[in-house]
């Protein structure tokens, strides 16, 4: 198994748009020199919890407490592990690139 196919079996069909939208505002906010390099991860993070949320939420049957804390969990997960595939891809990329 590759790695997009490891990808593609934990983050949901829906959001693995969101594994490029993170890479490409990592890139962004890398090269605006204005965030520091060790806070892109935690905002690419942030950034994953939040958009996964939004469509976890608008996608998700709301009626019990039980529904709102599985969307909540789902999105938490969800976002963690966009951010994590493009912080994973974008190391990879680094590392194929690197002479030692």
């Amino acid at each position: 198994m590759d790695m997009i196919d490891n990808i593609q079996s934990f983050i949901r069909p829906e959001l693995l748009v969101l594994v490029p939208v993170l890479l490409i505002l990592g890139a962004f906010l890398k090269h605006t020199q204005a965030v520091p390099d060790k806070l892109i991860p935690a905002i690419l993070g942030l950034v994953g919890v939040v958009v996964a949320g939004l469509s976890v939420f608008a996608n998700s049957p709301l009626g019990t407490a039980g529904d709102w804390l599985t969307a909540s969990l789902t999105a938490f997960v969800q976002g963690v592990l966009c951010a994590g595939a493009a912080v994973y891809v974008n190391q990879i990329v680094k590392q194929k690139n690197k002479s030692e």
